[in-house]
């Protein structure tokens, strides 16, 4: 009664509808935050799994790009058209191998030859240039290539195996017990090459790296004894708010050198026999200029978790390029 002869009876109630207002309005900004959250999430998972496909589409444009580099409109190609090219693994390629170690001629009728990785054409031996003439163009794509022709053409094939054989030490000269070791060039009654060249052999470690993944088995041949892998935090993009592009960046980068400290220590603790390491160019190359010194590298798209990922590299890394000349 006091209260409504005051007036105050009012101000109550004008107070009790600005604080019921103040809560929803507060209900109102906490919706607004947490979907801005979930929008800011949402858009560096889709950033990230952009980033994934497009090196994805990047890794199978350079494979068509080597698939189609001897075309007539391609640099050195010369017109010259292979009467096959393929990627072949796993048995199919054991096939070809062994149907290629079976080869015999008379002596000197079958010509094995080594063009060693980074090396380009320049370094082709004179007589495998003799025999191939213009098809030598056809090895411009290969990095290494490993040569097979006879002196009837019969067979005349070109594999780019996934170890260079100069760094398997390949060059040297057949060993005192008479098994081949990997000439650069020799005429032989049959094909002479080593088949750790393609395919797992004895015991070795292969690691995959990531900006952010790093999974690494030890291998005897196609069976993985050891194996080691784990995940990194790193920053994926930069949401465009909290702190600038410049800080966003030096701290993604700090992420990545720790993570690529880590990765040092799993293949200093894990590593057994050559050193092969896969994974994004980028980051190999920054393990490699920092002192690491794998037998083998090459850039692989492997995505996933670390074991299937690691499963993944092991087949895209022991894959050869087919070229039948």
């Amino acid at each position: 009664m006091i209260d409504e002869l005051l007036g105050r009876a009012t101000l109550k109630d004008r107070i009790a509808d600005l604080e019921e207002e103040n809560e929803r309005l507060r209900r109102r900004y906490e919706a607004e935050s947490d979907r801005r959250s979930k929008a800011v999430t949402a858009r560096q998972t889709a950033e990230r799994e952009q980033n994934q496909l497009e090196d994805r589409i990047a890794q199978l444009e350079g494979e068509l790009e080597r698939l189609w580099a001897d075309q007539a409109d391609a640099d050195g190609g010369d017109g010259i058209d292979p009467r096959r090219r393929d990627y072949i693994r796993g048995a199919e390629l054991s096939s070809v191998l062994e149907r290629l170690e079976s080869f015999r001629t008379g002596p000197e009728g079958a010509l094995t030859a080594v063009v060693p990785a980074d090396d380009g054409l320049d370094s082709a031996p004179d007589a495998l240039t003799e025999v191939l003439d213009e098809r030598i163009a056809l090895l411009e794509t290969l990095d290494p290539a490993v040569v097979c022709v006879d002196d009837a053409e019969l067979v005349a094939v070109a594999l780019s195996p996934p170890v260079n054989p100069r760094n398997a030490e390949l060059d040297a000269r057949r060993s005192s017990d008479g098994t081949a070791a990997g000439p650069h060039l020799e005429w032989d009654d049959r094909f002479r090459f080593d088949r750790s060249w393609f395919l797992p052999h004895g015991r070795f470690t292969l690691a995959l790296v990531r900006a952010d993944l790093f999974s690494l088995g030890v291998y005897d041949g196609d069976d993985r004894l050891d194996y080691r892998g784990f995940e990194s935090d790193v920053k994926g993009s930069h949401s465009k708010g909290g702190f600038s592009q410049g800080r966003f960046e030096r701290i993604r980068d700090g992420q990545i050198a720790d993570h690529l400290e880590r990765c040092r220590e799993a293949i200093a603790d894990r590593r057994d026999g050559p050193l092969y390491l896969v994974g994004q160019d980028e980051v190999v190359s920054r393990l490699v200029e920092h002192g690491l010194e794998p037998t083998a590298t090459a850039t692989v798209d492997a995505t996933g978790k670390p074991k299937a990922a690691l499963e993944d590299a092991f087949r895209s890394f022991f894959t050869t390029e087919l070229v039948v000349l």
